[in-house]
């Protein structure tokens, strides 16, 4: 079956109505997509690519482990409020050397709700009501146990000696008891050196690390440690109270209580 031929004038019109209908839509179906990237797997991947651990990061940016890990895991309910989030955000991503700004808008546009919303202050209402529950409750149990404590007290006193004679809790001695003395003691002598101590080992917990100035001293007690000292000769090492001989230029080694055996 053959339809009538289509005239010049009638073809151009219909090729202006597509032109018309795609340039209407273009717009709609090339618009970029609300959410762009995963806050939390971004971070994660950002960190993991520098090879960097959480008491690492967590040392440099001064934010909590248990913080950096609920990012991480876009748990965002469990911390402290909004703007702790947003600052959180925005210093831990510009530390892994990214757009610290793109994160906290990303973040506003998830899950930040208007102040004037009567769905938030409602459940804002009800937290109050829910935390002010629970301090009173704490405070009861508190007073309860003070008074429960305090009779037993009277108690013991008034019938805990033997022939009716009151007896008095014994005093510890502590007229014999020393301070420990500490593992390692590092001091500047002969100018300053960058220096870092971890617990345990080379990816052990950072106990401390910085530059240590001429006449600082750093002390630990910690049974196991691992030091990385960069100018050696300009430090006093003493462990376990011993003064160590004087070593030269970059010293790596692990620090215990009988002695430093140098790795490096």
């Amino acid at each position: 079956m053959c339809g009538r031929p289509v005239s010049r004038a009638g073809s151009a019109r219909v090729h202006n109505l597509r032109r018309k209908v795609r340039s209407t839509f273009a717009g709609y179906y090339n618009r970029p997509s609300r959410s762009m990237f995963e806050i939390g797997n971004s971070l994660r991947e950002a960190r993991l690519r520098q090879s960097l651990d959480f008491p690492q990061v967590e040392q440099a940016t001064k934010i909590r482990g248990k913080w950096l890990r609920a990012l991480e895991e876009e748990q965002f309910d469990v911390l402290p409020a909004q703007t702790y989030v947003k600052g959180f955000l925005r210093t831990y991503a510009e530390y892994l050397g990214l757009d610290g700004q793109l994160y906290v808008d990303e973040f506003n546009s998830r899950h930040v709700v208007g102040e004037d919303d009567p769905a938030l202050r409602a459940r804002r209402s009800a937290r109050v009501r829910q935390r002010r529950g629970v301090e009173s409750r704490v405070v009861v149990l508190a007073l309860l146990g003070i008074v429960a404590v305090t009779a037993l007290v009277i108690v013991a006193w008034r019938y805990g000696g033997s022939n009716g004679k009151p007896t008095l809790p014994a005093v510890p001695n502590t007229a014999t008891s020393h301070p420990r003395t500490p593992t390692l003691a590092l001091t500047a002598l002969r100018g300053s050196s960058h220096l870092t101590v971890r617990q345990g080992s080379a990816l052990g917990r950072v106990l401390w690390s910085g530059t240590l100035t001429r006449g600082e001293t750093q002390s630990f007690t910690e049974s196991r440690l691992w030091i990385d000292v960069g100018r050696s000769q300009a430090v006093r090492i003493r462990v376990a109270g011993k003064t160590l001989h004087r070593h030269q230029g970059r010293l790596v080694g692990v620090v215990t209580r009988s002695g430093l055996r140098a790795t490096a």
